[in-house]
Formats: C-alpha cells, sequence, structure tokens
C-alpha cells in the first residue's frame, strides 16, 4: 500500500461539526481512490470505516509580485472518511469550551 496516501487532516469549524455525524476530512494524495483511501485510515487509527467521499478541489489564481503576474496554486483531493457509529478519531476532538 502506498504510505503517503493520508497527508493532513482537515480541521477547521465545518470539518469538526462534521464529526458530530461520523464524516472525518483528510487531504489526500491524488491518485489515492476510495479503497486506499479507506485501508490506510483503518490501519492509522484503527478503526471501521463504512464510506469514504471523495472531491477534487482545483487550485486558485492570484496576482501575486511587482508587476501583479497571475500565478496559480495546486489543486488538491480532499476525502470525507465515515466511521461505524461509536468510533471516534482522537485526533478530531476538542478540548472543552475556551476560556472556562
Amino acid at each position: 500500500m502506498n504510505t503517503t496516501t493520508l497527508i493532513r487532516p482537515i480541521i477547521t469549524e465545518k470539518s469538526l461539526g462534521e464529526t458530530n455525524q461520523g464524516w472525518y476530512t483528510f487531504v489526500v494524495s491524488l491518485d489515492s481512490n476510495k479503497n486506499t483511501i479507506a485501508q490506510a485510515v483503518n490501519e492509522e487509527f484503527k478503526v471501521h470505516v463504512i464510506a469514504v467521499k471523495t472531491a477534487i478541489m482545483k487550485g486558485k489564481t492570484k496576482r501575486s509580485g511587482k508587476k501583479r503576474m497571475l500565478t496559480k496554486s495546486s489543486g488538491y483531493k480532499k476525502a470525507y472518511v465515515r466511521l461505524k457509529p461509536n468510533e471516534k478519531i482522537a485526533l478530531f476532538e476538542t478540548q472543552g469550551k475556551a476560556g472556562k
């Protein structure tokens, strides 16, 4: 199996809200498919994946530099992974409310 399938988790307010329904979000390599993503999450976090959705995010164009030339950032692939009920990934857990 390709060890670089999972690149990093996506931890935002939206993705943390989706963990209540059992969906976890990761940036994955462009050449990975749903089977390899599920296998990588199973091995890395010792959980059981029941569904995988993928989306290819296109790169954005910006103007930068002295002459304001157009530059384009590269795109990436995002994977939404659903786990069995009552299973969690500790990486996405939050500590209580801030300031209390």
